[in-house]
């Protein structure tokens, strides 16, 4: 056999083993595998038809490739468009989401969650969006931001053993100082009012570094913890999540997308995924993705 047949045989086989892993329940398409939930935050960018070679159109199906690869059980969006959503959608069975558009309904961009519908459904009536300004209940930006913000979550029960959490994914405004950090505390007050003693994940595009007031804010209440610090296995990947789209080993570290977790839950695995090609990545941001642990105690 060639050499390149030979590779070619062999990924198939650990793909193969790979898939099988995670689909070994029994043949039931409506149980997860075991205890632990694949999570990951993605700003996947908006559709800007200006862009070459970096526009919608020519990274969508990367986009799709890379979320089907590592099959996340929930995967929080920012900045998606209802039309990028929906092509996401039709394309990654079973995954479906959540969601409104910071204008209303389906305009606008989105922070949007998807959730594999083989592994977890969605409590009926559960699911939201409120804006992140004074009148949370209609849309507006708030404070000193420069666009509308949102929030969007629902609650989730697992198929497998009927475990439930809350999941909840945001996009905190990239100009006002003040918005992000009144954003966080309200963030925080929804999640305390709405998931009470529920597990939760909250996952997004947070704008901000880790030594910022909105992250002391949402770190230091002992609600909920940076899932980057708690695992089990070093950080894998680079320091940075914010790249624009060309690979540049001169970028500037900055780590602005996270994944917060509540009590009963440990991080096996924590990573921001570097996959490009022809020196570009698939959206101006790297995936994070964590591996975590639900504990019933």
């Amino acid at each position: 056999m060639p050499s390149s047949s030979k590779f070619i045989f062999s990924l198939l086989v650990v793909l193969t083993l790979l898939r099988c892993t995670r689909d070994n329940t029994g043949g039931d398409p409506n149980t997860t595998r075991d205890s632990t939930i694949t999570i990951m935050t993605y700003n996947i960018k908006y559709d800007d038809k200006s862009e070459t070679p970096t526009g919608w159109e020519q990274r969508k199906d990367r986009v799709r490739n890379l979320i089907d690869f590592y099959q996340p059980d929930f995967l929080g969006t920012q900045e998606a468009q209802a039309h990028q959503l929906e092509y996401l959608q039709a394309n990654l069975d079973p995954m479906r989401f959540i969601g409104h558009g910071r204008d209303g309904g389906q305009k606008g961009e989105f922070s949007a969650l998807f959730y594999n519908a083989s592994h977890f459904e969605l409590v009926e009536n559960s699911d939201s969006t409120l804006w992140l300004s004074p009148t949370p209940g209609q849309p507006g930006k708030g404070w000193d931001a420069a666009f509308p913000r949102i929030l969007t979550w629902g609650k989730f029960r697992s198929n497998q053993d009927k475990a439930e959490l809350y999941v909840f994914n945001t996009h905190l405004d990239h100009v006002g100082d003040t918005a992000r950090a009144e954003s966080a505390k309200m963030i925080l007050k929804t999640i305390n009012k709405i998931a009470g003693d529920t597990p939760v994940v909250l996952t997004g595009d947070f704008n901000v570094t880790p030594e910022t007031q909105p992250y002391a804010i949402l770190t230091g209440s002992k609600r909920l913890r940076d899932s980057h610090k708690m695992a089990e296995t070093s950080h894998i990947g680079p320091k940075f999540t914010f790249s624009g789209f060309r690979v540049d080993p001169n970028t500037d570290p900055r780590r602005i997308d996270y994944i917060f977790l509540s009590k009963r839950f440990s991080v096996n695995r924590h990573g921001a995924i570097s996959d490009f090609s022809n020196g570009f990545y698939p959206s101006d941001h790297l995936p994070v993705i964590s591996e975590i642990q639900f504990n019933q105690q």
